[in-house]
């Protein structure tokens, strides 16, 4: 694998243990490795002209679903709370094919690469007319990030009680044995991995109590992460109520959803009690900003979840919730909405950028990611701070205040996948042509 050399970047921003940031220093990556950091590193590499950069580690995205770029703004779901936002959107979704898929996928990965972004996991909960999970790990392949797909499913439709309709719903027992198969098939647990695979029942309010406690023992059997929403919004809490007698923490608790590999996407609306819950087992949560805001489900308390000791990353969830999928503008939000909710001094810029960083890889487990740091991926976003965003910025370290949402270059296990604001694994015009194409005849349908 050729070497790259990042040469006299403005800024290295590390991430690492002692949260270091240097001026005018050179990053070395090698066999999918950062290899060195220092000033005037030498090296036979291709070099990277890091002049008026900000070099930073690739930011990690805990929570999506990609299938949603092909359903951004639909009218009949732009103003709706979650419930009626689903089942405005279900029935569209229904029409989805494996293309469908794959294409949207594509996009969202792409959408997420320009944004700084080198990591995402991906929640897919639905598998109509023969999609399957590896629809979208063929996408992450060929778009080049390093990818955490997730085999959602959904088993209660509204004839037992549930959301969804009957035509998304799957039989328990296929469910259990298709996790087993993608798991089989597709999760590399080895150091520098480029595919896991977690399993993820979608909802409390969409599977049954013994699918969420099969798929945790399944789960922990293979060695794999869990993954689910929990507590979005007040319809959710008083959903727990009603069934279950308790709220979502408990109702967690009580099926083995709670500890290191588990990550929960949203938690508003956890409570004291909660929270205490999760920072003692090291349960982690994706905090999905945009989307809060977009659907009116509230400020997640993650000023009082950090300071807990509760594991939090970074979401930009679906792209019909956000409607966007750019996920440093995702941190800037985070950090925004902290600082309504508490105050000027709740959160800094670099406390959302390591959110967005090492805070998500962490949740993912991947340590190896979400830093730079000698021995760990090579996967980095560099930021070019010379042009309009940052003009007159005083501190381009600073990125979430004063920079841009586009990144200039981005490696991905050393190889590039963004070059000068262009992708160069993915002929881009060319899938967004498709995928535009796909949702006018979506859309014709309805």
């Amino acid at each position: 694998m050729t070497a790259t050399l990042i040469r006299c970047a403005a800024y290295v921003v590390t991430m690492d243990n002692d949260r270091r940031i240097l001026r005018d220093a050179d990053v070395l990556l090698q066999d999918g490795q950062v290899a060195e950091i220092g000033h005037g590193l030498q090296a036979a590499a291709e070099i990277v002209d890091g002049a008026g950069c900000v070099v930073a580690p690739g930011l990690v995205n805990t929570h999506h679903h990609l299938y949603q770029t092909l359903t951004r703004a639909v009218p009949q779901a732009q103003d709706a709370l979650l419930f009626g936002w689903l089942q405005a959107l279900y029935p569209i979704w229904a029409r989805f094919t494996p293309d469908h898929m794959f294409t949207s996928a594509q996009i969202g990965l792409a959408e997420l690469a320009l944004s700084g972004c080198t990591l995402s996991s991906d929640h897919l909960y639905l598998y109509p007319n023969g999609v399957r999970l590896e629809d979208t790990i063929a996408a992450a392949r060929e778009v080049g990030l390093r990818f955490h797909p997730t085999r959602g499913a959904m088993s209660i439709g509204e004839s037992a009680g549930g959301l969804p309709p009957d035509m998304l719903v799957e039989d328990e027992v296929a469910i259990l044995d298709d996790m087993m198969r993608v798991i089989d098939s597709f999760h590399d647990a080895a150091p520098g991995s480029m595919c896991r695979v977690g399993v993820a029942p979608c909802s409390p309010f969409s599977v049954s109590r013994e699918l969420m406690r099969d798929a945790a023992l399944l789960a922990r059997d293979k060695g794999v992460m869990m993954h689910t929403h929990l507590a979005e919004n007040d319809e959710d809490i008083a959903y727990s109520l009603a069934q279950f007698g308790c709220r979502p923490g408990q109702y967690a608790e009580d099926l083995g959803w709670v500890g290191p590999d588990v990550w929960h996407a949203h938690c508003v609306k956890l409570d004291a009690e909660e929270i205490d819950l999760f920072a003692r087992t090291g349960t982690g949560v994706a905090h999905c900003p945009c989307s809060n805001c977009r659907l009116g489900s509230g400020i997640a308390p993650v000023r009082a979840m950090r300071d807990a000791g509760v594991p939090v990353g970074l979401g930009v969830d679906g792209s019909a919730s956000n409607d966007a999928g750019n996920l440093v503008a995702e941190a800037r939000q985070a950090m925004l909405l902290q600082r309504v909710a508490k105050g000027a001094d709740a959160m800094s810029a670099q406390e959302a950028l390591e959110i967005a960083t090492r805070g998500g890889a962490d949740i993912l487990g991947r340590p190896e990611c979400g830093r730079l740091q000698v021995g760990c991926r090579a996967d980095v976003a560099v930021w070019d701070v010379s042009g309009i965003e940052a003009a007159g910025s005083w501190d381009p370290a600073a990125l979430l205040l004063a920079g841009p949402t586009t990144v200039r270059d981005l490696f991905v296990e050393g190889r590039q996948v963004v070059r000068d604001g262009q992708m160069t694994t993915i002929d881009l015009s060319q899938v967004i042509a498709r995928q535009n194409e796909m949702a006018r005849n979506l859309s014709a349908t309805l």
